[in-house]
């Protein structure tokens, strides 16, 4: 029987190193605000040459669990635990006792919530938002951008974007807070009876205003999840373009087994 290609292939050092620094952080030998040790510390140590050590904090700050301060070294990031995501956070009976799906997960989690509003308004549609909404290019549309904290910490963007036609006759949805239940309860009250949600995740680097944004090191680990809010007619009244630290989440969906 043939051997597996790649099978005994040697990890590179640098890869062990970040490794190593990366499990001292999640084990709380590296606590949040404590500085990893400096290059030459870390040169001494595993008795590699500095170019290695480079390497592998390259690694390290792709984790996202750590940040470069100039003139100082990397620190040790104070993230908040990750939060889990299910596929039950768009349940009717959240929106009927009030709560947004964000702040019912992170009350359900323990966890301080907060919402920045950063921008309501109209905006022309781009080309793939205008294809999932099933208008025309350019097309006036709502848009809501938002940054979510938990604990003080941003952990997510999203960007919501609406029908004109749809939204135009709802004065909340204009509005920072559109009140309880959030715009899916708002849509709700006026006959927009929701189907289903589908969603689309795609892993990928952050760009380097959306590290800035997240409080991130250039290059982490994010997801963008884009997610359609279809009705009981088939329309896609909304669809939610959002950005997550991926170290601060674990999703979780449950699949029908049966037709």
């Amino acid at each position: 029987m043939g051997t597996p290609a790649g099978a005994g292939r040697a990890v590179p050092r640098y890869v062990q190193i970040a490794d190593e620094i990366v499990q001292q952080i999640r084990s709380g030998i590296l606590k949040a605000g404590d500085m990893v040790p400096s290059e030459s510390e870390l040169v001494e140590r595993y008795g590699v040459a500095g170019g290695t050590i480079r390497k592998a904090m390259v690694e390290v700050r792709a984790s996202g669990l750590v940040e470069t301060r100039h003139g100082k070294g990397s620190i040790v990031k104070d993230r908040p635990p990750v939060r889990l995501r299910s596929s039950d956070r768009f349940r009717a009976s959240h929106r009927r006792g009030g709560k947004a799906a964000y702040l019912a997960e992170s009350e359900q989690s323990g966890a301080t919530a907060k919402v920045s509003v950063l921008y309501i308004g109209p905006m022309e549609a781009p080309s793939d938002i205008a294809e999932r909404l099933g208008v025309e290019v350019g097309t006036q549309v709502l848009a809501r951008r938002r940054l979510y904290f938990r604990n003080g910490t941003p952990v997510e963007t999203a960007s919501s974007y609406l029908p004109w036609d749809v939204v135009k006759d709802i004065p909340e949805l204009f509005a920072e807070n559109p009140g309880p239940g959030g715009i899916y309860a708002r849509l709700e009250d006026h006959g927009h009876t929701f189907a289903e949600f589908v969603e689309t995740l795609q892993a990928r680097p952050a760009a380097k205003a959306e590290a800035s944004e997240l409080a991130l090191s250039p290059g982490a680990p994010v997801i963008q999840l884009v997610r359609d809010a279809v009705t009981t007619k088939g329309r896609v009244v909304e669809v939610c373009d959002t950005l997550m630290a991926a170290d601060q989440f674990v999703f979780q969906y449950r699949i029908p087994a049966t037709d």
